[in-house]
């Protein structure tokens, strides 16, 4: 049902994926839409190693969750900043894809810590990330991307 990557030299394995992951901020999810259309938007997120979801916090109306609670299956990209070679002016990119299922977080103190461990990927200011938390929780819409297939791979851009 999921392709591997086409380019099988340039596949990274699971253990770099999740390494990428866990320590870039942001990626885009991609959405089925209104009307058949996809829709990508990027988003920042949390790689909880425990249960290997990936977390996102949302406001709690839009067209993303729209899209969600209409279609569960989504896909989410994520790629490095990337490296030079020394003598090569070509930039080399690690980039990663999960494909799997939306699940909604509606217990309200998961979603609390959820976006604790997410502020930290940011700030490290405990008075900020209460103060967001009591202020905008209530608000916070939570959902995670269970994966059901992963690819990685590293791209010289030559």
């Amino acid at each position: 049902m999921f392709r591997d990557v086409a380019r099988f030299k340039q596949k990274i394995s699971e253990a770099e994926c999740i390494e990428i992951l866990k320590n870039e901020k942001r990626g885009v999810l991609s959405v089925l839409g209104d009307d058949g259309y996809p829709y990508g938007m990027p988003l920042n997120h949390y790689y909880n190693e425990e249960d290997g979801k990936l977390y996102f916090h949302s406001g709690n109306r839009g067209h993303k969750l729209d899209a969600l609670h209409r279609c569960d299956k989504a896909s989410f990209c994520v790629y490095d900043s990337g490296f030079y070679k020394e003598g090569d002016w070509a930039l080399n990119i690690k980039s990663v894809i999960v494909f799997g299922r939306v699940e909604f977080i509606e217990d309200r103190e998961r979603v609390f810590e959820i976006s604790r461990r997410l502020s930290y990927k940011f700030t490290t200011d405990e008075d900020y990330i209460r103060h967001e938390i009591e202020t905008s929780g209530a608000r916070t819409a939570m959902f995670a991307l269970a994966p059901e297939h992963m690819t990685g791979k590293l791209v010289n851009e030559k």
